[in-house]
């Protein structure tokens, strides 16, 4: 008797369909959830083919949105082949994928796989220049090609992303395809002269501006590690010398970014045509900020960029979230502490929880669609808050006041003050405990530094601290921190760093560790030259007190009864900050090993240069 193979063939389909079924069932309450995944070179409108990894669930009796991630890190490796692959706890959208969604991971033209030439940040130019790509055309090429071509897509599709990919959801949201309905900007830069990556108010941030564009442009096929010869980087900087060093010694002109420093070393049309704020006006689809408040690397993106496209969201469409985490901790970690610091629940996991609920809505129409103006945790109580408004109005500024004998109060000094320090660029204060690891090198603890007790700077001569005494009660501050600080030096430039700590207890027997802690609740710097523009820097009047107003960003903090406050204030933070010569330079970048100096800082606190932060205060 010969088999009927028509109906053989129907009941393999049906076995095999139900066998996919029960292994996506199956994956949801254990380890592991098994997906399909499939590469394509997807086109773009040029003709620059794009490197495409699609992860499908087996099920495919059901219609999925797309959830896509764009990067200029690598999507696979040599050794990633198509078929099936399960996907664990540690893949970055794990919760979603419990569920079933359409993963897209792209590489961005001219990295690894994908063809074309890659520019950092490249600003959007599609908007004013006829048939010109960007990062916006290419996520919009990619989701009309996704639609039209991948299987059981339900016609929706949402973009997300950490650090760069944040930046690429950003943008990739700006003139929106129709499918595209929600985006999550997380960790994205907003400007990178005035606050994120590579200066901070115009200060240069030498080893992750040297580690990371060499890492980025090296090689366009890979990451690239700077080929360091030591393992503590500290003396190794030190000796590097001025930065003119970098091109005549290792990148030789090669590193594109690294270039571009060397020729804008002010807040040019360079800078200011590179910043988001220039070609991102506002939310065009629902859109999810998310940063950490103690992330080492794009800080102050989130925060600014919700706040510029605040003033024009008449859609609601504008939201954030800020959380106790370093750069990216939310996206895999639990996120229940750094370092020593306890944040008392696994804050990471419950913001994807959020997170799942934000696409599910916009994407598969899950949920009620409710959702608060802000998710901001607070540290000290370690509780999530939610606002209506961002930061919430009914803040009143408390002025914390240096005075002193190094004392800080609430009561503005009378009379006259001031205590001064020696600043040596060849003495420079480090910015954490050494050693000073590559970057992103074996054993770095790069990631958590911002949380580091300051005791390890506390005594240091070229280091003030002005604390107060034990407050009687909680005291919780919630909005912008912004200092006003009083200074002079006798250079023609300096750099300020000043801090906000939460000084612990003497003594704590539940934790004799954090006995004494110096915690860094917020903490900025700021290049003297630059006190008046970022466009046109001044040399300092050696001698004159000058104010110079210092962003100290956005904070939810309890201070509790028992802590103390304190102001701290030095003039390098090495080597993440390059030394400042302490003499007016117009361009720092072609600084000669002579031109740095030692220079006198004298930090005021009178009643007519009164040295402050001022507190965002709250009732709880």
């Amino acid at each position: 008797m010969i088999p009927n193979k028509t109906v053989d063939m129907k009941k393999f389909l049906i076995l095999l369909l139900l066998l996919s079924a029960w292994l996506f069932s199956f994956s949801q309450t254990g380890d592991s959830i098994v997906y399909l995944r499939t590469h394509y070179m997807i086109p773009m409108r040029d003709g620059t083919l794009l490197n495409t990894v699609v992860l499908t669930p087996l099920d495919q009796a059901t219609r999925y949105p797309f959830l896509i991630e764009r990067t200029p890190y690598g999507v696979d490796s040599d050794g990633d082949q198509d078929g099936t692959v399960g996907l664990h706890s540690n893949f970055s959208f794990f919760t979603l994928a419990t569920e079933g969604y359409i993963f897209v991971f792209q590489d961005i033209r001219g990295k690894f796989k994908s063809q074309g030439k890659m520019e950092i940040h490249q600003p959007l130019i599609h908007q004013h220049l006829r048939n010109a790509v960007d990062e916006s055309t290419d996520t919009w090429d990619t989701i009309d090609w996704l639609i039209h071509n991948i299987k059981n897509n339900n016609g929706k599709a949402g973009i997300a992303g950490i650090s760069y990919p944040g930046w690429l959801a950003l943008v990739g949201a700006v003139d929106p395809h129709p499918a595209l309905k929600a985006s999550s900007e997380q960790a994205c830069m907003a400007d990178l002269f005035l606050g994120d990556d590579f200066h901070h108010n115009g200060a240069f941030r030498l080893s992750y501006g040297l580690e990371y564009t060499y890492e980025v442009e090296a090689d366009p096929m890979k990451d690239s590690d700077f080929p360091f010869t030591a393992f503590d980087l500290f003396n190794w900087y030190l000796k590097l010398g001025s930065l003119k060093n970098v091109n005549e010694k290792y990148f030789h002109n090669n590193i594109p970014t690294w270039n571009n420093f060397v020729r804008h070393p002010d807040y040019d049309s360079f800078w200011q045509k590179n910043s988001p704020l220039s070609y991102v006006q506002k939310a065009e689809i629902p859109q999810l900020h998310v940063g950490g408040f103690y992330d080492q690397e794009d800080l102050n993106g989130p925060q600014l960029m919700y706040s510029h496209m605040e003033k024009t969201d008449d859609k609601n469409f504008n939201h954030l979230v800020l959380g106790p985490w370093y750069h990216g901790q939310w996206g895999r970690g639990k996120g229940d502490s750094i370092g020593l610091i306890s944040f008392g629940s696994h804050t990471g996991e419950e913001f994807r929880r959020l997170q799942k609920k934000w696409f599910d809505y916009y994407l598969k129409g899950i949920g009620d669609g409710h959702f608060e103006e802000a998710y901001v945790f607070q540290t000290g109580s370690n509780d999530w808050k939610t606002y209506n408004t961002w930061p919430p109005r009914r803040a009143v500024i408390r002025p914390l006041y240096a005075g002193p004998r190094q004392t800080a109060g609430f009561f503005k000094p009378s009379g006259s003050g001031s205590v001064s320090y020696l600043s040596d660029p060849q003495k420079p204060v480090p910015y954490r405990t050494l050693p000073i690891e590559a970057t992103y090198g074996p054993g770095s603890r790069w990631r958590p530094w911002q949380v580091e007790d300051q005791r390890f700077v506390y005594t240091r001569p070229d280091v003030i601290s002005f604390t107060t005494d034990a407050i009687q009660e909680d005291l919780v501050i919630t909005g912008a921190v912004n200092a006003h600080l009083f200074a002079s030096t006798t250079g023609t430039d300096a750099d300020w760093i000043i801090k906000l700590i939460d000084v612990y207890p003497d003594w704590d027997s539940a934790s004799f560790k954090m006995s004494g802690y110096q915690f860094p609740v917020t903490m900025e710097v700021f290049r003297g030259k630059f006190r008046k523009s970022f466009s046109k820097p001044e040399a300092i009047v050696p001698g004159k007190p000058e104010e110079y107003l210092i962003g100290l960003h956005q904070v939810n903090h309890l201070f509790k009864k028992g802590h103390k406050l304190m102001i701290q204030v030095q003039s390098s933070w090495f080597p993440m900050i390059d030394r400042n010569p302490q003499k007016f330079l117009p361009n720092i970048f072609e600084a000669k090993d002579s031109d740095f100096i030692k220079a006198t800082q004298t930090i005021y606190f009178s009643s007519e240069y009164p040295t402050r932060i001022d507190l965002p205060v709250v009732s709880h």
